[in-house]
């Protein structure tokens, strides 16, 4: 993996970076193997604050109740009383959990007279859900 180098770490992308091998105390003595590779790779990396804002969606998906609600929603839009009836749970439980992936941009609602329906947020979000049970389903050859 490859970490900045200590204190004196110049900002993220500045190619300032060392490669830690093996154990924990271990740093290799070459400050880079392959320095043309990793410029490349650098400048092609997302932002920091791209980076944080995937690791909060990760986040989100990483609960087991989120996820079963965005896999409900990966057949359907529904409103929060089926959802509730499919996961299980209460519907102020399962409001809770809407409005945690709404802020997100996982799902989103839209409003039938009094009822409120939700539905994943798009295209992207159903890739990385169905990718995802893809992934986890999969037997090796």
């Amino acid at each position: 993996m490859l970490y900045r180098a200590a204190k004196k770490a110049k900002p993220y992308g500045s190619g300032n970076w060392i490669l830690r091998c093996g154990g924990a105390m271990d740093i290799c003595s070459n400050k880079c193997i392959n320095p043309k590779q990793v410029e490349e790779t650098v400048k092609q990396m997302p932002a920091a604050e791209d980076i944080s804002g995937m690791a909060e969606i990760f986040k989100a998906l990483s609960d087991a109740s989120r996820l079963k609600i965005v896999t409900a929603l990966l057949v359907q839009e529904h409103c929060v009383c089926d959802l509730a009836a499919l996961c299980g749970q209460s519907e102020s439980a399962v409001s809770h959990q809407l409005r945690v992936l709404r802020t997100l941009r996982v799902v989103k609602n839209r409003r039938e007279g009094k009822i409120v329906y939700y539905s994943l947020d798009d295209e992207h979000v159903r890739s990385l859900i169905q990718m995802s049970l893809d992934h986890i389903t999969h037997q090796p050859i």
